[in-house]
C-alpha cells in the first residue's frame, strides 16, 4: 500500500515539475506569436500585451511587402532544399563506398574522414580556402563547406554494412552495376536514415548564420537568419540602411511587432516539416548505432 502511494506521489510530482518546465519553455514562444498578431495601435497603447484584444496581420503584410525579407527567405529556402539534397547525396554515396570491403585504400579514407572530426582547422583557414576557390559572396560558400558530416557518414556506413551481402549479390546477378545497387537497393532501404539526417541538414542550412556573416557581402544573398539578427538589433545601431529603413519608415507598424512576426515566419517552415518526418526520426536516429 505504501509502495503504491509512493509511486503515485512520485508520478504526480514528476508530471507537475515537467508541466512547469514545459510552460516555462513554451510561454516565450507563445508571447512572440501573440505580439506578432497584435494590432499596432493596441501594442503602442500598452506596456505589455498578454492576450491581444484586437488581432491584426499588419506586421506580416508589411514584412512580405519588403524585398529584403522575401529575398532572404528565398536564399534560406534554396539552402534548405537544394543544400539538403546535395548533402544527402554526398553523405549516402560516400558511406556506401566506404562500407564495401573491396574498396582499395579503405583504411586511409576512414582515417582521413575521422581526422576531420578530431581536428578543426579554424575560421581563418576555412575563410582562405573559400576565398581561394572563388566562392566568396556566392550561395556555394554556404553549401559546400557544410556539404557533409563525418559523423553522419560513419553512421550510414555502419548501416550499409548491416545490410545482407546477398541483396547486393542478387542485384548484380540481375545485371545491376554498383551504381544500380546503390540506387535501387541501398537508397530504398535507408529511407528512415535519410529522413532523419535530412531533417538535421535542413535545420542547419535554414539556420545558416555565421557563414552568411563571414562569406556574404551582397544584400540580396543574405540568409534569413542574418537578416533576422539585423532586425533584432536596434534600428539606430544598424549599419545597413535598407534594414533600418524597413523598421523605421513604416510608423503604423511598431518595430517590435515586426521583429516578432519575423521570428515566427523564420521558425514556421521547420515546425511544419518536422511532423511529417517524425515517424522516421526515432528509427533513423538508431541507424548504425548497433552493429550486428
Amino acid at each position: 500500500m505504501n509502495s503504491s502511494f509512493g509511486v503515485k506521489f512520485f508520478t504526480a510530482i514528476n508530471y507537475t515539475v515537467l508541466t512547469i518546465f514545459a510552460l516555462v519553455t513554451l510561454l516565450p514562444f507563445l508571447y512572440v506569436i501573440l505580439v506578432s498578431f497584435t494590432d499596432p495601435t493596441e501594442y503602442m497603447s500598452k506596456s505589455i500585451v498578454l492576450i491581444p484584444q484586437t488581432w491584426s496581420l499588419s506586421a506580416y503584410e508589411f514584412i512580405f511587402s519588403t524585398n529584403s525579407f522575401v529575398k532572404a527567405m528565398g536564399v534560406s529556402g534554396f539552402l534548405a532544399i537544394f543544400g539538403t539534397l546535395l548533402s544527402l547525396i554526398v553523405t549516402s554515396a560516400l558511406a556506401y563506398v566506404l562500407s564495401r570491403k573491396r574498396l582499395k585504400g579503405k583504411k586511409f579514407f576512414l582515417v582521413a574522414i575521422l581526422l576531420t572530426m578530431l581536428f578543426n582547422p579554424g575560421m581563418i583557414p576555412n575563410y582562405l580556402l573559400v576565398d581561394s576557390l572563388g566562392l566568396m559572396d556566392t550561395v556555394w560558400a554556404l553549401i559546400l563547406p557544410a556539404l557533409t558530416s563525418a559523423w553522419y557518414v560513419f553512421l550510414m556506413k555502419n548501416f550499409y554494412q548491416e545490410i545482407p551481402d546477398e541483396l547486393e549479390e542478387a542485384a548484380k546477378i540481375d545485371g545491376c552495376s554498383d551504381f544500380g545497387v546503390f540506387i535501387r537497393i541501398m537508397l530504398p532501404v535507408s529511407v528512415s536514415a535519410l529522413a532523419a539526417f535530412g531533417l538535421f541538414y535542413a535545420v542547419a542550412y535554414w539556420n545558416t548564420y555565421f557563414s552568411g556573416v563571414l562569406y556574404i557581402n551582397t544584400d540580396t544573398l543574405r540568409p534569413l537568419q542574418v537578416l533576422l539578427q539585423m532586425m533584432l538589433v536596434s534600428a539606430s545601431q544598424m549599419a545597413d540602411p535598407s534594414i533600418a529603413a524597413m523598421l523605421e519608415s513604416e510608423q503604423t507598424v511598431p518595430p517590435q511587432v515586426i521583429k516578432m512576426a519575423a521570428v515566427v515566419i523564420s521558425s514556421l517552415p521547420i515546425v511544419i516539416v518536422y511532423p511529417f518526418l517524425q515517424k522516421y526520426f526515432v528509427k533513423g536516429m538508431m541507424v548504425g548505432s548497433v552493429k550486428g
